[in-house]
């Protein structure tokens, strides 16, 4: 029996009367890419928001390693290594590549607040700190302010924070959102590097990124499972064409 990490059952989430989760089934196997993809309005942000906690669900459940995490705060996710990234790259632009990283360390080690703490104590992770970025490439970058990094490197920085957090499972928000052609195949290469070991869900728009990186993709439309299965199958379905790539079948082949 494969091994779940993650799994939903019936989730829904209601806003005003208008139902924009309906029964989502999830289960996600631990150690792959699971990857969540559909056109806009398709409702993938809204069960990230269902997973983080960022949104309660109206119906439904949500287990994580067999515990029911649906009550769960944001901070309790997070504790027990769920960590999410967003669209927007979320790093704090002045402060340095090394020291976005140490913030992360102090959250996971419950020193975040410890603002008295000398000098040479917050040094003291700076060996771990330029470790986890050496893992995204950014070694050479650790002294550079973030706001002066490129694009694509900012979210190598954001998937190094999230690394420092030492996450079970990890979130990925659009990762490649706005990149040009280069800056995409970095971050995928390297979202495919830190996987190992890991167990990641993904919403990505680029089908190229989900094609080389999912195991397991999951099409949503209007808030319900479309289909699911390898990037091989899932392509070649009817109904996955006409509401996610806005072709049929017998265009597609054309």
């Amino acid at each position: 029996m494969t091994d779940i990490i993650l799994e939903t059952r019936d989730l829904q989430i209601s806003f005003g009367g208008f139902l924009a989760v309906k029964n989502v089934n999830l289960k996600i196997a631990r150690g792959t890419i699971h990857a969540i993809i559909g056109p806009n309005g398709a409702g993938k942000t809204t069960v990230f928001n269902l997973l983080t906690k960022f949104h309660a669900p109206t119906a439904g459940r949500i287990l994580f390693n067999g515990t029911d995490i649906t009550s769960w705060k944001p901070a309790e996710i997070a504790n027990h290594g769920i960590v999410r990234s967003f669209q927007i790259s979320a790093v704090f632009p002045h402060l340095t590549a090394m020291e976005n990283v140490r913030l992360a360390l102090q959250r996971r080690l419950g020193v975040s607040y410890h603002f008295w703490r000398s000098k040479k104590v917050l040094e003291s992770l700076d060996q771990e700190a330029v470790a986890r970025l050496d893992q995204v490439g950014l070694k050479d970058f650790a002294h550079l302010r973030a706001v002066e990094l490129p694009y694509g490197r900012k979210r190598a920085l954001e998937i190094a924070t999230t690394l420092a957090l030492e996450p079970e499972l990890m979130l990925l928000d659009e990762p490649t959102q706005g990149m040009g052609t280069e800056d995409v195949g970095s971050v995928t290469d390297l979202i495919r590097k830190v996987s190992k070991g890991r167990t990641i869900i993904m919403v990505e728009h680029n089908l190229g990124v989900v094609s080389k990186l999912a195991d397991t993709i999951t099409v949503l439309n209007r808030g319900e499972v479309l289909a699911e299965g390898p990037y091989e199958v899932v392509s070649k379905n009817q109904a996955v064409m006409e509401a996610y790539m806005g072709v049929s079948a017998e265009e597609a082949e054309a």
